[in-house]
């Protein structure tokens, strides 16, 4: 079995901690935090650009020489409001103290100094519908393609309700054949609600040489190297996710799979 899924360390502290050489590929990278109020957590970016997303609750952030004051603004993940974050560039540093108990993650992904650090919502982030019927769901866009913030990282929030399906049609992005396609490698942080439900999500490649299908708990990581990779959300449970996607070119260009593609073509119309 691939080892697409990834528990948290525990329930204090770093409780995730995905590099490239962790997850077998070369460009995503994500950690988690949680800290109890007064804690505080610093690092270096290094060649790497850095989102900081207040997933719950607020901190106080100094990095790359400035002070950006207390970010956050949501105390728990499923009131929806748009989220705070802190774009870092490569070869700066930050530091977090929590003025509340708190969920930082941290989302990273090769940097080339191309753009300034900078604070990314909750102004501008606007909560928006996908989708159609059971496949319905609501997006807060961090940093997509059309946002031009960063180097090579691609970051949103995904609200999925009960009964409902997210990721899908199922679709791919494994491939750097621009523009049919781009290569993107893919993170979901999700959580749940209630948060002793659970969730599903596979992964999986046309010839299902790739084929997991995980059962997803509240504070897991998938990992997406390649592949198709739709989740569903149990009637009485309400999923979120956070994904961060990084590849040679920050595009997101994907390719149905053959026996959905119907769906996605009908549903465009």
């Amino acid at each position: 079995m691939a080892d697409l899924l990834r528990k948290p360390f525990g329930e204090h502290g770093k409780v995730h901690e995905i590099t490239p050489q962790s997850a077998g590929w070369r460009y995503v990278g994500f950690d988690l935090h949680k800290l109890r109020e007064g804690e505080s957590i610093s690092a270096a970016t290094g060649d790497r650009e850095v989102i900081l997303v207040m997933v719950e609750g607020k901190a106080e952030i100094n990095a790359a020489d400035k002070n950006w004051g207390v970010l956050g603004d949501r105390m728990n993940v499923f009131e929806k409001t748009p989220p705070h974050c802190l774009y870092v560039p490569n070869d700066k540093e930050w530091n977090a103290k929590a003025t509340t108990d708190c969920v930082i993650a941290v989302c990273s992904a090769p940097g080339m100094g191309g753009h300034e650090a900078r604070q990314i919502g909750p102004k501008g982030i606007e909560l928006t519908e996908r989708g159609t019927g059971t496949n319905t769901r609501y997006i807060n866009n961090i940093a997509m393609e059309n946002e031009d913030y960063c180097d090579s990282l691609l970051v949103t929030e995904v609200f999925t309700p009960a009964g409902h399906w997210s990721s899908y049609p199922s679709h791919r992005h494994d491939e750097d054949d621009y523009p049919r396609i781009t290569y993107l490698e893919e993170t979901y942080y999700h959580r749940l609600n209630p948060k002793d439900g659970f969730g599903i999500q596979r992964v999986y490649t046309d010839d299902l040489q790739l084929n997991e299908t995980m059962a997803v708990a509240d504070g897991d990581v998938v990992l997406v190297p390649k592949g198709h990779h739709p989740c569903g959300a149990p009637y009485g449970f309400e999923m979120y996710y956070l994904n961060v996607m990084a590849g040679p070119l920050r595009k997101w260009r994907f390719v149905a799979a053959p026996n959905v593609e119907w769906i996605m073509e009908r549903d465009a119309k």
